[in-house]
């Protein structure tokens, strides 16, 4: 048996290979969208993929479930779980708690875990060629590296109304039910890592054990002492802000994300056809260079989304593309870097580039605004606007200033004031240029804070440092 993970830094998104070796099959467990790396893998080890499947319906990125199946001609599986309102959009089999895909040697169980969602799956797998017994859970967004997935998403981004409390019994019950009555060996492979959303504090190592879960994650004494309410309370405390692109994830995912097929490769842009159609309103440009670089002169209403690591989420903050109509030009070194970005881009549903430059030359080209820390107390600021998330709000910000996370903001303007001018920061600087980008593109007249928290954090201490010690009076 083959076992794959194909992890996606970006989304900090585990995918899976699944292949028996004897009989040349694969199954591919939650694929994204740019399926290149699932053709390749198969075609490298002799195998044809006959059975794509995922977890659950996705909130962080769109499922690729639907664009391998139409590129292999591989079956596709969804839960049938969860009951009406948790049923797939589209044709695919539906799977239920116990029933089995077979390839080959290799037998992959479904069990209904949910929690984390309503109709969530876990695959239980057993190699049959070396075991009669199971070995390895794909636990998807329900157990995780030492957490549990999040089971308030539902309220936070998709619409619905205290549904966290009956995900969070859920989840207690298959924890109990289903996860602590596999034997300790087994080996877990999670849906996510360090970084994601998904929950609060997952770990960065890539797999575990059932036994390793029971004996030192923060909830194994709650379910040891049948702790439902004291289980609940602790998983529902500090959980992260959720992106509100989430939302829309959900909705495509639950639909049937839409099938791409085979895409042409991104062709290099004619700057002065770039500006005359910038000029007409037909075309959004990304500045994909880092918040310093575009801080000395970027494209007059550009939005900055840094090329690297958060390349899908950044974008999925900044461009909503059931409001955003207009096709892309990304801000490219070649054709390789665009086209690496654009495979970013489309696992949060952003489909539509038009093409990349290479420079900003013959571009309308504008200075983004920045104020210093020191220059903060005197300045006359309509909001101060903190886009980190509430977790880091709580734990230290600057006084008077008003949270709302960067994932958050274009969804909700109608918390901003509309007049005067926003200073914004986040922790660093690279979110907030991302945020701001976003606002001045939609009118907003925002500066952004130098050096952000961290610079005006740092002034703060030297002040203290510096301030004289009272002496008492004798």
């Amino acid at each position: 048996m083959l076992i794959e993970r194909i992890y996606d830094e970006d989304l900090a998104q585990a995918s899976y290979f699944i292949g028996c070796q004897a009989k040349g099959e694969a199954l591919v467990v939650d694929p994204r969208r740019d399926i290149a790396v699932y053709r390749d893998l198969a075609a490298a080890n002799g195998m044809t993929i006959v059975a794509v499947t995922e977890t659950h319906i996705h909130a962080d990125f769109l499922s690729g479930t639907r664009e391998l199946a139409a590129a292999t001609g591989a079956t596709a599986y969804v839960s049938g779980e969860g009951g009406a309102d948790w049923q797939y959009g589209f044709e695919a089999e539906r799977l239920n708690d116990n029933d089995e895909i077979v390839l080959g040697n290799i037998t992959v169980k479904a069990l209904h875990t949910p929690g984390h969602t309503p109709e969530h799956l876990s695959f239980l797998i057993t190699d049959g060629a070396f075991a009669d017994k199971p070995g390895y859970l794909l636990s998807g967004d329900f157990v995780f590296s030492g957490d549990l997935g999040r089971p308030d998403l539902l309220d936070e981004a998709a619409g619905g109304v205290d549904t966290r409390f009956a995900g969070a019994k859920q989840l207690f019950a298959s924890l109990r039910d289903k996860f602590l009555t596999l034997p300790d060996h087994v080996q877990v492979h999670p849906g996510h890592g360090a970084g994601s959303a998904c929950g609060k504090a997952l770990g960065a190592i890539p797999s575990s054990t059932v036994g390793y879960e029971r004996l030192y994650a923060w909830w194994g004494p709650y379910l040891a002492a049948n702790d439902e309410q004291g289980f609940i309370d602790e998983l529902l405390d500090g959980q992260p802000d959720a992106h509100a692109y989430f939302a829309r994830m959900k909705r495509e995912n639950r639909e049937g994300p839409a099938v791409m097929g085979e895409r042409a490769p991104l062709p290099e842009l004619g700057t002065a056809d770039v500006a005359r159609d910038l000029a007409a309103d037909k075309v959004i440009f990304v500045d994909t260079r880092p918040n310093n670089e575009v801080h000395e002169g970027t494209v007059t209403g550009s939005v900055n989304v840094p090329a690297g690591k958060s390349t899908a989420s950044f974008g999925a903050w900044v461009v909503n593309p059931e409001t955003d109509t207009n096709p892309l030009v990304l801000l490219a070194s070649s054709q390789a870097d665009a086209q690496e970005m654009w495979d970013h881009l489309v696992r949060v549903g952003i489909d539509k580039v038009a093409g990349y430059v290479t420079s900003l030359e013959g571009l309308p080209v504008s200075v983004p605004k920045l104020i210093q820390p020191e220059e903060l107390d005197g300045f006359d600021a309509a909001m101060v606007l903190d886009v980190r998330n509430r977790t880091e709000h709580a734990a230290g910000h600057i006084p008077g200033s008003y949270q709302l996370s960067g994932g958050r903001v274009m969804w909700h303007l109608d918390e901003l004031p509309t007049e005067g001018t926003i200073v914004s920061y986040c922790q660093s600087g690279v979110r907030n240029s991302v945020a701001a980008s976003a606002l001045r593109r939609a009118g907003y007249d925002v500066v952004e804070l130098d050096g952000s928290y961290s610079a005006w954090n740092a002034m703060e201490q030297a002040a203290r440092r510096q301030a004289p010690e009272t002496v008492p009076a004798s």
